[in-house]
């Protein structure tokens, strides 16, 4: 997930009543003014993200208006936030860590790994590469297309959105022509027919559009007497500034950038590769681990993952080998939907079983419900299996016949409740906390609670079938694999066949999904990397825990105090159970345990 797709609007005065209220809170707990370090680091961070609000209006938080234009992307702009983040390091140099408050310490240690991603993310220019095989800025449209629209001023935000489309692609594309003449590009491999996601909406009847979608849906707080209006003009824009602008996009993208996207697999291979991959692996892991440790751990991790299977594949009385399983799995139809809403319903309805677990394994429940939709048949082809988020959970109904049942449960609970769409609510409900660890999103803390929510469903008792519990390990040795197959191919000079085979011999995955997802890898350097090792991180602080407390250890306790720290790098989760444990086991919510 993109960082800059998570980042909300908000006003000053917002920013202020935040300001006042936690000045006010330490103020009533201590009888004294806060220190003068914090005073620092929070003017740092508050202007700072005043101004990153400002750079990249968000797109995706239903909990904030639509936004009335798209971020600025052009070369000078990108230099200009390189110096501006470099200055806000310059600052948090200036201020003395040990003279924080234990609070703002955590919140110095999350912000400041941040800001030096950030930075290095500049000085690698990443913005050259706006796309690659699972996600592009085109396709980011298209969730803010689907998300909640609540008032006339969203609608009448989106349609000038919309109207600043062009002006967004011609800076991406050149960016993307920067990127091509020095060979920083995704694998050619991996862009194969990727074109299709621009096709759907740079062809066809603008009402059929995705990005009508608000408009064709009930537009929620519009006067029936200004809807027409607004529906006429929103297909006008579509028809006359969105389908050209995409139209001119899929020439540039068919006709001059895939054909000179560089032919190598590695991240290794781009310019300052070694370099550049250990940058990815410390932004996506937040730990500086070598790509052969990774590699080790996951060949580590996978061959034991492996036995766990083999067994659970006995106690399903299957007779034969573990290829044959495989295949078995794969090719018997008792075992994948028959429809589209077959798949939903079996996927609300696992859902619901977790709700009516979820108050026995946590304290503190998030306010926002969500929804399970159909991924959009632009994104289908080419997208995971599902993806969740504050509000949603889109569950891939493409292609039926290679989304395994008994995968499902595993999916629901990453991607739904407890998982995604139930760890980002609690972040963003947590106001008490500084506006951008409400809305961080740190893929190795994120996606590690989400496969550690795969896990814990044993736990809680969702594998009703010995065939769940096999597609749990799947989905486990799965991402154990990734750590193989990512250092492989962008370290170790494997070829695609390779990464193909390995994940095809090691997991579960059906056939369409191995080749997605291992072109998703190749593209997107160290980013499979953060869920298994977060999960690691997770799994071990709660062995530790529950070794140190004994009888004293509350499942519900410790859950509460990995999930009200919102998204954070792994040392400070770490740090986080260390003081649980000092506490002896004692929550941040003692009436809810």
């Amino acid at each position: 997930m993109n960082a800059k797709l998570l980042l909300p609007e908000i006003h000053m005065k917002t920013i202020r009543i935040m300001l006042l209220a936690a000045t006010v809170t330490w103020c009533s707990a201590s009888g004294a003014e806060p220190p003068k370090a914090d005073a620092q680091l929070r003017a740092v961070y508050t202007s700072e993200w005043k101004w990153r609000l400002e750079q990249f209006p968000d797109q995706e938080d239903p909990s904030k208006p639509v936004a009335d234009h798209l971020p600025k992307e052009d070369p000078a702009t990108q230099e200009m936030r390189l110096h501006y983040w470099q200055d806000v390091l310059h600052k948090l140099d200036g201020i003395a860590r040990g003279e924080l408050s234990p609070e703002d310490q955590i919140n110095y240690d999350i912000y400041r790994r941040e800001i030096e991603d950030f930075v290095a993310g500049e000085k690698f220019r990443d913005f050259e590469m706006p796309a690659n095989s699972d996600s592009a800025f085109w396709t980011n449209l298209g969730y803010t297309a689907r998300r909640p629209f609540k008032t006339l001023m969203d609608y009448k935000n989106w349609i000038a959105q919309m109207r600043d489309i062009p002006r967004y692609f011609r800076e991406e594309i050149a960016n993307m022509r920067a990127g091509a003449a020095r060979e920083f590009t995704p694998p050619r491999a991996t862009l194969q027919g990727r074109e299709k996601s621009i096709t759907a909406i740079a062809e066809g009847k603008p009402e059929d559009n995705l990005l009508y979608t608000p408009f064709r849906e009930a537009m929620v707080g519009v006067q029936s007497s200004d809807q027409a209006t607004l529906k006429t003009e929103a297909a006008k824009v579509i028809r006359e500034s969105v389908q050209p602008a995409y139209a001119d996009l899929l020439k540039f993208f068919r006709d001059e950038y895939v054909p000179h996207t560089r032919t190598t697999l590695a991240a290794e291979a781009l310019p300052d590769g070694k370099a550049y991959y250990r940058q990815k692996i410390r932004e996506f892991t937040t730990l500086d681990l070598s790509p052969e440790e990774i590699h080790q751990t996951g060949l580590s991790e996978v061959e034991k993952l492996h036995a766990q299977m083999v067994d659970a594949m006995h106690s399903t009385g299957f007779k034969g080998e573990f290829p044959a399983f495989l295949q078995f799995l794969r090719d018997d139809p008792q075992f994948y939907a028959k429809t589209p809403q077959e798949l939903l319903n079996r996927a609300a309805w696992i859902a619901k079983l977790f709700d009516g677990k979820s108050s026995q394994y946590f304290g503190y429940l998030p306010r926002m419900r969500f929804t399970i939709k159909p991924v959009p048949p632009d994104l289908a082809p080419f997208y995971t299996s599902g993806r969740g988020g504050p509000g949603v959970y889109l569950l891939n109904t493409y292609d039926l016949a290679h989304r395994p049942l008994y995968n499902l449960v595993a999916l629901t609970l990453h991607e739904s409740a407890p998982g995604h769409a139930f760890q980002i609510p609690i972040a963003l409900e947590h106001k008490n906390q500084p506006e951008f660890r409400q809305h961080d999103y740190i893929s190795a803390y994120g996606e590690g609670w989400a496969l550690y929510c795969e896990k814990l469903g044993e736990e809680m008792g969702m594998y009703e079938t010995p065939y769940d519990r096999f597609g749990m390990l799947g989905y486990q040795i799965w991402r154990a694999a990734r750590l193989v197959v990512d250092t492989g191919v962008h370290s170790k000079g494997w070829t695609r066949d390779q990464a193909l085979k390995y994940m095809h011999d090691y997991t579960a995955l059906p056939e369409h999904e191995v080749e997605t997802e291992v072109d998703r890898y190749i593209a997107w350097p160290a980013q499979a990397l953060s869920y298994y090792l977060g999960e690691l991180a997770i799994l071990h602080a709660r062995e530790k825990a529950e070794k140190a407390l004994g009888p004293k250890f509350n499942i519900r306790a410790f859950h509460d105090s990995v999930l009200e720290l919102g998204s954070v790098p792994l040392p400070v989760l770490t740090a986080r159970i260390d003081r649980f444990i000092a506490d002896g086991g004692k929550g941040p919510y003692p009436d809810m345990e």
